[in-house]
């Protein structure tokens, strides 16, 4: 039984549940009709009000820290934003943090935060080569993770793996053999899923890929731009690319217009994430799509229903493919 179950059977959003539960918690003066008729629904299927919920007026903030590497990436800015809205419906303010991926930033920003008695942290830079997150764990707080996953943390991402063998597969079905990919740094969960759900489509066709076709730089336009110029330079350049991010792919893009090639002809790129302004582009963006909203939603959602000592599990965004035209036929 989780707090959705409790909100399904309700009626109710998760965060009017949320709401309910905590009010009816304290003292009583506050709870309104509503308050009792969902928490007797929730006792009901069997829910034992959290010892400390009665002290949160007391002990802590209403409040959630959010960690994020740089909140001007598209990305994450979409992602911040739902969390913003979901804990706000929740009665919960928002404390947002940059930490430029910087292991002992994070830490220093979780003090920080910590130190405003935040009842939980949505942290979205999480790495897969340090033991940080489970650090952070360790000192009480409720933590869940958004867009990235490392070790047994709860996590709202979206299905990197599956979205790494659509763009590989996509780019296999239009007659590429000869394939790159500009991915983030490897410590990046986002970077490995993708790259191994992308090597496992080429695997099942029997197409060889080697890691000098790999360029590892980073989520952003100049870092999609230094890998496509380093692929185009190599021995044997690519005539289809995958790029994690759309923002990289935008500067990829931009090195095939430099070099008078043309997208989805001479070279094709399919992106990931779908932001809006791929769309957009003189030459729109074929990408894989995945809800940032909704992982955004979903990790509050998992927040409070961990702040109710309500079990809960990790989720993954399903993706889609959306072809426009920047993805073509193999050139002969």
């Amino acid at each position: 039984m989780t707090l959705k179950t409790i909100a399904t059977e309700a009626g109710v959003h998760v965060s009017t549940v949320s709401r309910a539960l905590r009010r009816a918690a304290q003292d009583g003066t506050n709870a309104t009709p509503g308050d009792i008729r969902i928490l007797e629904i929730a006792e009901a299927l069997g829910y034992v009000p959290n010892p400390n919920a009665a002290s949160l007026t007391t002990r802590r903030s209403h409040s959630f820290g959010v960690l994020v590497p740089q909140l001007t990436d598209a990305v994450l800015a979409t992602v911040y934003d739902a969390v913003e809205e979901t804990a706000n419906a929740a009665g919960y303010a928002t404390f947002v943090a940059n930490t430029r991926d910087d292991p002992v930033e994070q830490l220093r920003q979780v003090s920080l935060l910590l130190g405003r008695a935040v009842d939980g942290l949505i942290i979205g830079d999480a790495r897969l080569d340090n033991n940080n997150i489970e650090q952070i764990a360790s000192r009480g707080i409720d933590v869940v993770l958004v867009n990235r996953r490392s070790g047994a943390a709860v996590h709202s991402t979206s299905d990197d793996i599956l979205g790494g063998d659509i763009a590989g597969s996509h780019l296999i079905n239009l007659g590429h053999r000869k394939l790159g990919v500009i991915g983030g740094p490897s410590w990046v969960s986002t970077t490995a899923d993708r790259l191994s759900g992308f090597r496992a489509a080429l695997s099942r066709h029997g197409i060889p890929f080697a890691d000098e076709a790999i360029r590892y730089e980073g989520f952003d336009a100049a870092a999609g731009r230094r890998g496509m110029e380093s692929l185009l330079a190599s021995g044997t350049p690519p005539t289809g690319v995958f790029v994690m991010n759309d923002e990289a792919a935008i500067g990829a893009l931009g090195v095939l217009r430099d070099r008078g090639l043309t997208p989805g002809e001479d070279v094709s790129i399919i992106g990931f994430n779908d932001i809006p302004i791929a769309r957009e582009l003189f030459i729109p963006l074929t990408t894989v799509r995945i809800s940032l909203r909704q992982m955004g939603v979903r990790a509050v959602e998992s927040m409070l229903t961990l702040i109710h000592g309500l079990p809960t599990s990790s989720s993954a965004q399903p993706p889609e493919l959306v072809v426009r035209a920047t993805t073509g036929p193999a050139p002969i």
